[in-house]
């Protein structure tokens, strides 16, 4: 508390703003923290409050143990995010306390979404009719379009972190950004046009905060994200962000080997995003359900869900696309198709699709080539190619930024089981020697 600059009465309350922010409500006085100081009993809960709250205020990780509370630290507080709100009000309360939690602090796969929870979502959502812009605000402030183009520059900056470093890239700064900058202005006074703009570029920010979640390897952290951002696209009805939020789940689902919520969710933003979005968009979520379906090794549906992606894309110039869909170029496309044909093993088309994907891919979106050139390196090795796929996943590796996405270590993980049959061949002792030396880097050795 000293060092923190905190009151009896300061941290007092801010154990009730933590307590709040995980759904419950304490009555947390200074005369319960002099009490504590004084050597007196204490709740499990209460002490996980106290340790976030001066973790909150020092800017690091503090426990239980850390504060002279013994016994603690295996009772978590209650998990938030992890149903469809019934309201905005809940929605913004869950995303609050949700950008008060960093990646790499939790990773705790028993409290990621259980199937019901993501079932119900999708029908929730896709039931929905728009809740519209609250109007019994009594805030003092007005939003106008210029806060507005601010948010979506600063979702610019951050969307080109997360493809060039890596989800965990400035992710603190993202987080702090989304709760003290883009949060209240939601509750503030803005006239229609203004409030529907507002609460498209909000749910922009906080879908890129799920991903950079995932992207970070922390699932629990990103399922609730994306679960709170799907209810925050229902206020105005933005239906095509929407669908891309569920479309996120099932990539993420399908990543985790949750093949069939990969293809229910997929199937959903397919429905959901109807009549509703560009076709840029939707050959976004077609290719999608073409890469869950390849998952699930349905030959046919994956052939039927890529052709009409292609027929979509065909169609991609003919509507104005927002800023946040401006990566789906045909590069990003073909990139999807090679996943397909390697998950379906069919190894002379995926090698012809991640060829043309590494071809295509703009340097900036590093992280994307390099999952691309590790597919292409997967392809190669189907066709039993060995020497050219440990050339190309050098590659890869040797370009070093993709390396701080832990999807793209994953990929580099199972490349390498997939040759460890081979390790007296000198190409993949070199190859191993490579991936050593990067992550070396990376862990500043």
């Amino acid at each position: 508390m000293a060092e923190a600059g905190a009151s009896n009465k300061g941290l007092a309350k801010r154990v009730r703003e933590v307590a709040r922010r995980h759904g419950e409500r304490l009555g947390t006085t200074h005369v319960a923290v002099q009490r504590w100081r004084d050597g007196g009993g204490i709740q499990r809960h209460t002490a996980l409050f106290i340790a976030e709250a001066l973790g909150d205020k020092l800017g690091r990780k503090i426990t239980p143990i850390d504060l002279g509370f013994p016994g603690t630290t295996l009772i978590a507080p209650p998990a938030v995010g992890m149903s469809y709100a019934d309201s905005l009000t809940e929605t913004l309360n869950t995303l609050g306390s949700l950008t008060h939690q960093r990646p790499e602090d939790e990773h705790d796969d028993g409290r990621r979404l259980s199937d019901s929870d993501v079932q119900s979502a999708a029908l929730s959502w896709l039931v929905a009719r728009p809740d519209g812009l609250p109007t019994d605000t009594r805030a003092t402030r007005r939003v106008g379009m210029r806060d507005v183009a601010a948010i979506r520059t600063a979702s610019g900056f951050f969307m080109q972190l997360d493809f060039q470093f890596g989800g965990g890239h400035a992710h603190k700064a993202f987080r702090h950004y989304f709760r003290e900058d883009v949060l209240p202005l939601l509750c503030s006074a803005y006239s229609t046009e203004v409030g529907d703009e507002l609460f498209k570029a909000a749910s922009e920010m906080a879908q890129l905060l799920a991903w950079s979640a995932y992207d970070s390897g922390n699932h629990a952290l990103s399922n609730r994200y994306m679960m709170s951002t799907l209810r925050l696209t229902q206020v105005v009805g933005d239906r095509m962000m929407g669908a891309r939020i569920l479309t996120n789940m099932s990539h993420q689902a399908n990543y985790l080997g949750q093949v069939p919520r990969a293809v229910l969710l997929a199937r959903a933003s397919v429905e959901g995003g109807k009549g509703n979005s560009t076709p840029r968009a939707m050959a976004l979520f077609a290719a999608h359900e073409a890469r869950a379906l390849s998952t699930a090794q349905d030959l046919k549906g994956a052939a039927r869900a890529m052709c009409e992606a292609e027929k979509f894309f065909e169609r991609a110039d003919t509507a104005e696309d927002p800023e946040w869909l401006s990566y789906m170029d045909e590069a990003e496309l073909a990139g999807e198709f090679c996943h397909c044909f390697r998950d379906l093993g069919q190894g002379p088309e995926a090698v012809r699709f991640a060829e043309r994907a590494v071809a295509l891919t703009d340097p900036k979106y590093a992280r994307t080539l390099g999952l691309c050139r590790m597919v292409l390196a997967q392809s190669q090795l189907i066709n039993g190619e060995l020497e050219a796929a440990v050339t190309t996943a050098g590659l890869a590796v040797d370009e070093g930024d993709a390396l701080q996405s832990a999807r793209f270590q994953r990929y580099v993980g199972d490349f390498q089981r997939e040759v460890s049959l081979h390790t007296e061949n000198p190409a993949v002792q070199h190859f191993n020697e490579q991936v050593r030396d990067a992550i070396n880097r990376i862990d500043g050795k």
